[in-house]
């Protein structure tokens, strides 16, 4: 998540297509990085199971390609570290990728997660934040559309092509991004959501900016996500007035927000 989006020579898309978030029963979001996954493995159906039984509002999964054109879930481009595998993803076929063996701090063994398998796991449970590394948009769409999930999935584009591509793809489906910091002025702000239309940021680009962010009806969901997360971590991006937060840590992140009075459920 390290693409920046400014003014861009693009095409201009029209704002007036209405695109809304996943509906969610918490007013504050709490997003699950790469699943819960403390334990169990990142990007794991077992992260994603824990991730529900924790509350969480959406489960950050990260989408590549093998080699045949199937889509698994895998933040870095290899295999290596992660499981008993190694090599690019992009050069493993499926089955070979199904054979890997991925442990968890538990001893627990699982696999590498299918696109589809993901989807059946979190389908009416919990909405789906979707880190598009390297993917086909219109595959991952009908792949969405399968499972009947067009409303359950906020899609985060790192690049020009990304955007483009769901753009054209999937006109109504809510992408998310990170924006310039060199964004300072109103000017330079509405000059970006009207050649990049977006429903949701992760970074606060400027303080002077967050009322018209507001205004826009843009939700903005920091990044605080690493291994030793602490509530002066949340509270310095929670007094910004943010929508939600992504973590590592959901479990502790919602107990403190319960007990704060951020979130009542």
């Amino acid at each position: 998540m390290n693409i920046l989006f400014s003014c861009l020579c693009i095409p201009a898309f029209s704002q007036q297509v209405k695109r809304k978030l996943p509906k969610s029963k918490n007013t504050f979001i709490v997003i699950a990085h790469r699943g819960s996954h403390l334990i169990k493995p990142e990007n794991t159906i077992a992260s994603i199971t824990e991730a529900i039984a924790l509350g969480t509002d959406y489960v950050e999964l990260d989408l590549r390609t093998t080699k045949d054109g199937h889509l698994v879930l895998l933040h870095n481009d290899r295999v290596d570290g992660i499981s008993n595998g190694k090599g690019l993803i992009k050069n493993l076929d499926f089955e070979s990728v199904k054979k890997l063996i991925l442990i968890g701090r538990d001893s627990s063994l699982h696999h590498i997660a299918s696109f589809e398998e993901a989807l059946k796991a979190c389908k009416g449970k919990i909405n789906i934040y979707l880190d598009f590394k390297a993917a086909e948009a219109e595959k991952a769409y009908q792949a969405i559309k399968n499972e009947g999930m067009e409303h359950q999935v906020l899609v985060y584009v790192s690049g020009n092509s990304d955007y483009l591509s769901w753009r054209r793809t999937a006109p109504e489906m809510p992408l998310m991004s990170q924006l310039d910091p060199g964004i300072t002025t109103v000017q330079n702000l509405l000059g970006v959501f009207a050649e990049t239309p977006l429903e949701a940021i992760d970074n606060i680009p400027n303080e002077t900016l967050l009322p018209v962010l507001r205004k826009m009806g843009i939700s903005i969901f920091p990044d605080v996500q690493k291994a030793s997360e602490t509530v002066k971590d949340w509270n310095k991006v929670i007094k910004y007035g943010v929508q939600g937060l992504q973590t590592d840590h959901p479990e502790a992140l919602i107990k403190y927000l319960r007990l704060a009075k951020i979130r009542v459920n």
